[in-house]
C-alpha cells in the first residue's frame, strides 16, 4: 500500500483526532504519517470568527496541502468544515460521532442555573451565545478565542465564571472530569457536525475513498448531512446564529431539530424540527432543507 500522509492542525485535540485515524488506518495495514500545520482560523485569538472569515479559516491549509499533493487526507472537526467545499475537494466520510453536546465547565459552580446573576460565560459561538442568552438572559456573555488548552486556561486565570465547551472535545483529551453540567438537545441544541470528525480529500482520490469506506459510519453520515443542509440552506456561515442537530429515531427514521436566534436580540429564538424515513445522501439532504424552510417560514432571516 502506497504509504498516506494526514494533514492537520497542531492543536493537541487537532493531533488526537489526526492521530486517532492514523490508528485507524494503520489497523488496516496503511502506513500513515502526520503533517502539522498551523492555519489562519489558529492565529487570529483576538475577533470572532463570524468576524474574519468563518470556519473556512481552519481548513484552508490543509486543503492546499492536499492540492500540492504534500498530503493525501485531511481529519477535521466536522463542524468546523465549511458547508461547500472548493472544486476538487469531497468529504470522503464521517467516522463514528462521539457526544455532540455542549458542556458547561466551571471551576465553582455546578450548572448554568447555579450561576449568579450577571455572571460572565465564555463562549465566541453566535449559536452558544443566542441559546445561552434564551436560558439565562441576566448573565453577561463575553468571546472566547482559542484552542481548548487555551480557553481552560482563561477559564482557570478567573476570566469567566464559566465557559461553554463541546463535550467531545474534552472526552477525546481525557478531560471529562472538568464538565460541571452537559446540555441536553431539548435546552442548547448543537451545531451541525458537532462531536464528528470528516476526512476530507481530493475527488480524483478513488484509491482513498475505497481505503476510508471501511472507517465510514453510515448512520452518522446520514445525520451530519442532514444537519449540514440546514446550515447550508440558512446561508453555511458561522456568522449565523444556527443550530442543527439530528437523531434517528428508530433504524430507520430521522428526526432534525433546528434553531435560530438573532445575534442582537430583536428577535426571539426560533426552533422547528422535522422527520422523515432516510436512506440515501440526497433524502438526509432534504429533510435538512426541510427544516430550513420551516425556519425561514417562522421569521428566521437568511444573510444577503
Amino acid at each position: 500500500m502506497t504509504p498516506l500522509v494526514i494533514a492537520t492542525r497542531e492543536s493537541r485535540l487537532a493531533l488526537w483526532q489526526a492521530r486517532h485515524v492514523q490508528g485507524l488506518l494503520e489497523a488496516r495495514g496503511h502506513t500513515v504519517s502526520l503533517l502539522g500545520m498551523t492555519t489562519r482560523g489558529d492565529q487570529i485569538l483576538d475577533r470572532s470568527l463570524s468576524k474574519v472569515g468563518g470556519k473556512g479559516l481552519f481548513v484552508k491549509e490543509l486543503e492546499l496541502a492536499l492540492e500540492e499533493r504534500r498530503a493525501d487526507l485531511a481529519v477535521h472537526s466536522l463542524k468546523d468544515v465549511p458547508m461547500d467545499l472548493p472544486e476538487g475537494f469531497s468529504l470522503a466520510c464521517v467516522l463514528t460521532r462521539e457526544d455532540p453536546r455542549d458542556a458547561l465547565v466551571s471551576p465553582d459552580f455546578p450548572s448554568l442555573q447555579a450561576l449568579p446573576k450577571g455572571a460572565v460565560v465564555g463562549t465566541s459561538s453566535l449559536r452558544r451565545m443566542v441559546l445561552l442568552r434564551a436560558l439565562r438572559p441576566d448573565l453577561q456573555i463575553e468571546p472566547l478565542r482559542g484552542n481548548l488548552d487555551t480557553r481552560l486556561r482563561k477559564l482557570d486565570e478567573g476570566q469567566y465564571a464559566a465557559i461553554v465547551l463541546a463535550a467531545a472535545g474534552l472526552k477525546r483529551l481525557g478531560l471529562e472530569e472538568r464538565i460541571r453540567a452537559v446540555f441536553e438537545p431539548d435546552e442548547m441544541l448543537p451545531a451541525a457536525g458537532q462531536g464528528a470528525l470528516g476526512i476530507e480529500v481530493r475527488t480524483d482520490r478513488a484509491d482513498l475513498l475505497a481505503a476510508l469506506a471501511p472507517l465510514a459510519s453510515q448512520a452518522d453520515f446520514l445525520a451530519t448531512a442532514a444537519e449540514r443542509a440546514v446550515s447550508r440552506a440558512m446561508g453555511g456561515s458561522c456568522s449565523v446564529p444556527l443550530a442543527a442537530h439530528a437523531r434517528w429515531q428508530d433504524s430507520e427514521n430521522l428526526r432534525i431539530d433546528a434553531a435560530w436566534g438573532d445575534a442582537e436580540g430583536q428577535a426571539d429564538l426560533l426552533r422547528v424540527h422535522a422527520s422523515a424515513a432516510v436512506s440515501t445522501m440526497g433524502e438526509a439532504q432534504a429533510l435538512g432543507q426541510e427544516a430550513a424552510r420551516a425556519l425561514r417560514e417562522a421569521g428566521a432571516r437568511v444573510p444577503g
